[in-house]
């Protein structure tokens, strides 16, 4: 199906009051061929970028770098204290700056990991074929639904949000709990997903619109396609791709 059968709405309205800095990059990718597994090119870029984290940000507290501290104050915003629940991109730099590899999940998901790390700013994705708009970061509500996709063997996945958690979700389940901390399991990116939505953020620090554009090279760069790109912010709070 063509954007234009299908519009693609994203927004950020219900949280621009509380949180007026908060910044997203909407890109729609089409057309994708993802790899089965990620190859050298974007296996060596990705290790010339841990290395500029190391050697920006060596001997730095994670609280202290820019990106990550606007974050931390944003999830307190919404009362997030405890150390477990971090965003997407201090846990990459986390493992950067500890020399560990960030993971091969797939070339998609790798290439944009890597846009994410460099401009310290969280990025996440999910299969547009798999998740119904419209899309929003919002509050949770009752009768939201999330299924864990770390739940280990065993573990009941159902963990639905708090009451008063930033949230972003699709139109029938939350695709990510926590902001940016973890993202439900149904509609994750695979090398046959060939339709993606990309949210790249910020929150008061951090360049979002040249994030966004990174990513996007990345990710044609590796997994081919067409990427379409806007920018929700406070004063254009809702984007739509026709």
């Amino acid at each position: 199906m063509s954007l234009k059968q299908t519009p693609v709405t994203l927004t950020i309205a219900e949280l621009t009051e509380r949180f007026p800095d908060f910044r997203v990059a909407v890109l729609v990718c089409e057309g994708l061929a993802i790899p089965a597994s990620r190859p050298p090119a974007l296996d060596a870029l990705i290790a010339e970028r841990e290395a500029e984290a190391r050697t920006s940000y060596a001997g730095t507290d994670l609280s202290a770098i820019p990106g990550i501290a606007a974050w931390r104050a944003a999830y307190k915003g919404f009362g997030i204290k405890k150390t477990s629940y971090r965003c997407s991109v201090e846990r990459l730099m986390k493992n950067a700056l500890a020399e560990r590899p960030l993971p091969a999940i797939n070339p998609f998901v790798d290439a944009y990991n890597a846009a994410s790390l460099a401009a310290v700013a969280c990025v996440g994705a999910d299969d547009l074929d798999k998740a119904e708009g419209p899309f929003a970061f919002r509050f949770a509500r009752s009768g939201d639904t999330f299924i864990d996709m770390a739940a280990e063997a065993g573990e009941d996945p159902n963990d639905p949000p708090k009451d008063g958690e930033v949230v972003y979700a699709g139109a029938s389940h939350v695709l990510c709990r926590r902001w940016n901390w973890r993202q439900d399991a149904r509609s994750i990116i695979t090398p046959s997903t060939r339709r993606a939505i990309v949210t790249v953020q910020t929150n008061g620090w951090g360049h979002v619109e040249a994030a966004a554009a990174d990513a996007a090279d990345l990710i044609t760069r590796f997994c081919g396609g067409r990427v379409t790109t806007a920018i929700a912010d406070q004063d254009r709070p809702t984007v739509t791709f026709d």
